[in-house]
């Protein structure tokens, strides 16, 4: 037999939906942000002005800085703070790697030392610690049957002095990302039977290194700008280098313009260098960009 249409009742035949009133929908409309445009165009003109004052203003003498930028005293000085960053941010960070280590170890002893060192050096400024160090000479005039002062010339002293000073406060930075290392993680490891220094090379360090890095690159750059402090000991830095040109011309902003240009340079590179270095140990993080 040939199939028969169904018919359905009039009360459950479906009803098309009924016409939409545009006038009754609401309209979405996008929140004016008046205040935030208005700052916006006056943070840009006050800048637009602050550059144009100082690119036409001529007692900057631009020509000045521009003959100078590069001149063979200004680029030993400029290679002699970079070395100097270089070695005290290696030397400052093994110290305070052992520092570290020892704040947390189970040695009392060794915890008192360890504290006291960060303590001592912490609370004493960096300028106060070089010229103590400078003027070692009046309190050991001899060690180990050397003369003082010709054993421990300005840059010797400038290595030991920044060093000492740089490892208090890596110390912090190494014990902090220490303890920032779940503790189930050193557990499991020993559980697998890994030794110390494999525990510490393989599970400890790679995950510590998301929490040193940051602050250890901060670390990096205010340790370029702060070895610009050891000018006051004769130490012919990129600052001292500059102040040798100016006491002998009298053109004094210029000359510090072109250290300003210089430490700004280096320190544009070194954040962008630190942000990769930050990307590579963030990887598998929910904060990595």
């Amino acid at each position: 037999m040939p199939p028969q249409a169904v018919s359905l009742p009039p009360s459950s035949a479906p009803s098309s939906p009924p016409p939409v009133d545009d006038a009754a929908v609401p309209r979405i409309v996008p929140v004016r942000r008046t205040g935030r445009w208005s700052a916006a165009v006056a943070v840009l003109v006050l800048l637009a002005l602050a550059l144009n004052s100082v690119l036409r203003n001529d007692a900057f003498q631009w020509d000045v800085v521009v003959s100078y930028f590069a001149t063979a005293s200004v680029l030993r000085g400029l290679w002699l703070t970079l070395w100097l960053t270089a070695v005290v941010m290696v030397l400052g960070f093994a110290l305070g790697a052992l520092l570290a280590v020892l704040r947390l170890s189970g040695n009392p002893v060794l915890q008192a030392v360890s504290w006291g060192y960060v303590w001592l050096f912490r609370s004493t400024p960096i300028l106060v610690q070089l010229l103590f160090w400078f003027n070692i000479g009046a309190l050991y005039p001899r060690v180990l049957g050397v003369d003082t002062v010709s054993l421990l010339g300005p840059v010797t002293i400038a290595v030991i002095g920044l060093t000492l000073h740089e490892a208090a406060y890596a110390a912090e930075v190494v014990r902090g990302g220490i303890l920032s290392v779940e503790r189930g993680q050193v557990e499991a490891a020993q559980s697998l039977g890994l030794g110390p220094w494999r525990r510490f090379r393989r599970i400890v360090l790679p995950q510590a290194m998301r929490s040193i890095v940051p602050p250890a690159g901060n670390m990096l750059i205010g340790t370029l700008k702060g070895t610009s402090i050891v000018s006051v000991i004769a130490v012919q830095d990129l600052l001292y280098s500059v102040q040798l040109v100016y006491h002998r011309t009298y053109q004094v902003i210029p000359l510090l313009l072109v250290a300003t240009l210089w430490y700004a340079l280096v320190t544009t590179l070194l954040s962008i260098g630190q942000r990769h270095v930050e990307r590579y140990y963030a990887r598998g993080t929910a904060g990595a960009r």
